[in-house]
């Protein structure tokens, strides 16, 4: 391939990443707390995505749509946590996994009972948009590149300044001294999980218009953005947005050059094992020692 060929690929890459920068950061910011992947991740942001079209449908601009459903994704990832995940508080890990996977099915199958399974086109808002023209990249891609460093910098800026979000690294890194000096954990638990759910349905309503719009859409997206965050660092959210990144250039590279896109999925499982046997932190994952 020509070295423009090459450009395109990996700002392909670069834009694909992004999306799995922000699924793999919502992925981290519940697992910091309750040391867990969401499994339903994936299936909250669809139903997100799909609550975008509904309001377009009834008259209501893309943007304002956009607001709405990041307010309402909020408070389901609340509810979630308030109403079913604290009830599992102290339980095995194995009967909370159990619940999220249980979680995923059912929000699966309310999504296909409520909408269908048919597969629908979502626009997206950025084709009209004309300075996001540029020679290598589509409106969509320079758009979805752009809301990506837009919320990459209020959650930097949330975690830094605010105390919200110093309670909530506190919360994170140590619960019970957190307790201590008066943070309601519980409430702060369930503030991360209002948080993962709206970075989530960011990144659903950013990958509808690529991938269509269906039920099924964020399965291997949450595979993909796992990966990425397993990659970077599980345990650091900075690393896994760069691991989500790094695994969309490599992703889109490796298919493009070496194995062809019918093995892309392969390869991302292969990344999972191999980073998990040499290096289980990640590349930028924090190393914890306990004292016994």
């Amino acid at each position: 391939m020509t070295d423009s060929a090459f450009v395109q690929q990996l700002i392909t890459g670069l834009t694909t990443g992004c999306v799995y920068a922000l699924v793999a950061l919502a992925l981290v910011m519940i697992y910091q707390t309750t040391h867990l992947v969401n499994f339903a991740q994936g299936e909250m942001a669809v139903l997100s995505t799909y609550l975008v079209l509904v309001l377009i449908s009834k008259g209501m601009s893309y943007w304002a749509a956009f607001a709405v459903t990041l307010v309402v994704s909020f408070l389901f990832g609340v509810a979630v946590e308030r109403l079913l995940m604290r009830r599992f508080s102290g339980k095995p890990v194995i009967t909370i996994v159990i619940v999220m996977v249980g979680m995923m099915i059912l929000l699966n199958g309310i999504a296909g009972f409520a909408f269908g399974y048919e597969v629908r086109r979502f626009d997206s808002p950025f084709d009209s948009i004309a300075w996001l023209k540029t020679g290598f990249m589509s409106p969509h891609e320079a758009g979805v590149a752009l809301v990506t460093l837009i919320v990459l910098f209020f959650v930097y800026a949330f975690f830094k300044f605010t105390k919200l979000g110093l309670a909530m690294r506190g919360a994170a890194a140590n619960p019970l001294s957190s307790q201590f000096v008066g943070i309601d954990v519980g409430w702060i638990l369930a503030l991360g999980w209002g948080l993962a759910a709206a970075i989530g349905a960011i990144g659903g309503v950013m990958t509808a218009p690529v991938v269509f719009l269906d039920p099924n859409m964020m399965l291997s997206v949450i595979l993909y953005s796992f990966a990425g965050a397993v990659l970077g660092g599980i345990s650091n959210p900075w690393g896994a947005v760069a691991g989500g990144l790094m695994l969309g250039v490599a992703e889109n590279l490796v298919g493009a050059y070496l194995i062809g896109s019918d093995l892309k999925l392969a390869f991302v499982l292969a990344v999972i094992v191999a980073v998990l046997t040499l290096a289980p932190n990640g590349l930028f994952g924090r190393r914890l020692i306990h004292r016994v």
